[in-house]
């Protein structure tokens, strides 16, 4: 990889999430690069981050990583990469959404639909797109709960799953 530099590797790992098929999606604790690994492969494969921007969290479009990663950094930004990324490639090509957090960090995003999906930060903001992800509004149905929101969930039990 063309990944260099003795502090480029330390710290932890931070996040670590896993798509429907068994491959993983890693981000380091310093925010600076991520890893990924898919069945069949010997080793972790080290990312940069593409942006001096340092990672908050990443994820799988769809819970799977053919339908490419989504990546929040620090400052509100959320960058969406197309589908089936080079995962042997030193970095990614992410396409920046358009979402107006204010500088509100964003915490997790999820895919709803195909087309509907949802984002939560800090200070109880929510965002929601309905045209896969690259543009996004302020969805004010939160504003009563006090703090911060940390995970976007769908459950069939609430019949909430989309479709």
């Amino acid at each position: 990889s063309g990944v260099s530099g003795a502090s480029y590797f330390t710290g932890s790992i931070i996040n670590q999430v896993r798509d429907d098929d068994g491959a993983y999606l890693a981000v380091s604790s310093r925010g600076n690069f991520f890893l990924t690994w898919e069945p069949g492969q010997d080793f972790w494969i080290p990312h940069n981050r593409g942006t001096p921007r340092r990672i908050q969290n990443m994820g799988f479009v769809e819970g799977d990583i053919h339908k490419g990663l989504w990546m929040t950094l620090n400052g509100g930004k959320l960058f969406v990469s197309p589908t089936d990324p080079n995962l042997s490639s030193d970095s990614f090509e992410f396409n920046e959404a358009n979402i107006k957090t204010g500088g509100y960090g964003i915490t997790d995003v999820a895919w709803r639909t195909a087309n509907e999906v949802w984002a939560v930060g800090g200070s109880n903001t929510m965002y929601v797109s309905t045209d896969n992800g690259k543009n996004f509004s302020f969805d004010k149905s939160a504003n009563s709960i006090p703090g911060n929101l940390y995970n976007v969930k769908f459950f069939k039990e609430y019949d909430n799953m989309g479709g």
